[in-house]
């Protein structure tokens, strides 16, 4: 284990309500959070960048509003969510004011990471978050999100961030410390799984529901989030949150089980974009875009020709040279009026042309994929 986290350029942290909060209490673990907070300042400081996934908003908000403990209404839970993030968030400032670590709150829905202007939004903020040594502290937005658009569990919005963000390691900090055959509180002969390198039928049948009686989630979500994970090339590592510094013991070897991607974050991403996504328009390029596109560059507004179809801010398009070949496929940065106003301009005169600060990149290569398919694509 030591070696992956250790390799990871870039780590998701996922920590849940009954880690965090003390139930008796509904208090933060301040003690716990400051030992959370070195660990992650040690890995700022070694160069990584580090986004948090926590849950704990609902937990903190129905003990100060006094609602009674067991299930609550829909709209008991968006009210404790309202009232308990403005309390997560402070704890989070606090434990990071101490490593001069600034802190920023992020609250998703599903829609944020399925809906694709949705997700460059978010995913344009939290990069230049941690481009700015910022530390990203993402939350389902439980005070809107209704049945109809919730995650459900912050297991698999971790997954679905480290997917936006291609990490190469998610940690779901746990109330056990990996997959066992069996539930291990109710079987004595469960036997603790270090790896898994694939998530077959049995090993999802391995899953039981949450092991404590705080978390929405359970064994079942985290098998769940290490699909949609290790399918988009990021790695998981299911640990035990109920020791202090617990990402300081899984460098040091503390039991945990390790889900292995079959491919790499980067890999999963260009997969996708060449193959997953259907076309809503056309971009050509001229000779000397198409070197620059090949050679790993950006697309930028002066090397485009020409524009066709319809598409929006986020959508995919294929990009032609002039001889109507395919190139690759990518995600717009622009709609297509606005594209069309940009066809051959150069990047600092966006702002004078459109009348805002747009991207300087029409298709950024992060947002590229490379087919070289000699087929005209219809857009």
């Amino acid at each position: 284990m030591t070696d992956h986290l250790a390799k990871a350029r870039r780590v998701v942290v996922k920590v849940g309500s009954a880690l965090l909060v003390d139930s008796a209490a509904g208090a933060v673990k301040r003690d716990w959070l400051a030992s959370l907070a070195a660990d992650i300042a040690a890995l700022k400081s070694a160069g990584k960048d580090v986004v948090i996934v926590s849950s704990g908003a609902i937990a903190l908000g129905r003990r100060a509003l006094g609602l009674k403990a067991g299930a609550l209404r829909l709209e008991e839970s968006q009210a404790a969510a309202a009232v308990g993030q403005i309390r997560l968030a402070q704890a989070y400032v606090d434990a990071f004011h101490v490593h001069d670590l600034a802190v920023a709150q992020i609250l998703l829905t599903l829609e944020d990471t399925e809906e694709r202007r949705r997700y460059l939004n978010a995913r344009e903020t939290l990069t230049t978050l941690l481009s700015l040594r910022a530390i990203p502290v993402i939350n389902e937005n439980d005070t809107v999100a209704t049945a109809e658009i919730r995650y459900g569990d912050n297991d698999r919005l971790a997954a679905r961030v480290g997917s936006m963000m291609e990490a190469d390691m998610l940690v779901l900090l746990s109330d056990i410390d990996g997959l066992y055959t069996a539930n291990p509180q109710r079987d004595p002969d469960a036997r603790h799984i270090p790896e898994v390198r694939a998530i077959t039928p049995e090993i999802e049948r391995m899953a039981e529901g949450p092991v404590s009686g705080f978390s929405k989630g359970g064994m079942e979500s985290k098998i769940a989030a290490a699909k949609i994970a290790t399918a988009a090339g990021t790695a998981v590592i299911i640990a035990s949150g109920h020791v202090m510094n617990p990402l300081a013991a899984i460098k040091n070897s503390a039991r945990t089980t390790l889900f292995v991607p079959r491919i790499s974050p980067g890999q999963a991403r260009k997969r996708w974009l060449a193959g997953g996504l259907s076309a809503e328009g056309a971009v050509v390029v001229d000779a000397g875009c198409e070197r620059a596109l090949l050679s790993g560059k950006s697309l930028l507004p002066i090397g485009v020709k020409s524009i066709a179809g319809a598409f929006d801010r986020g959508d995919a398009v294929v990009v032609k040279n002039e001889a109507g070949r395919e190139i690759g496929r990518g995600l717009i940065a622009y709609n297509t009026e606005d594209a069309k106003a940009l066809i051959g301009r150069r990047t600092v005169e966006i702002e004078a042309i459109l009348g805002y600060r747009g991207r300087d990149e029409m298709i950024h290569r992060d947002d590229l994929a490379f087919t070289g398919s000699e087929e005209e694509s219809k857009p």
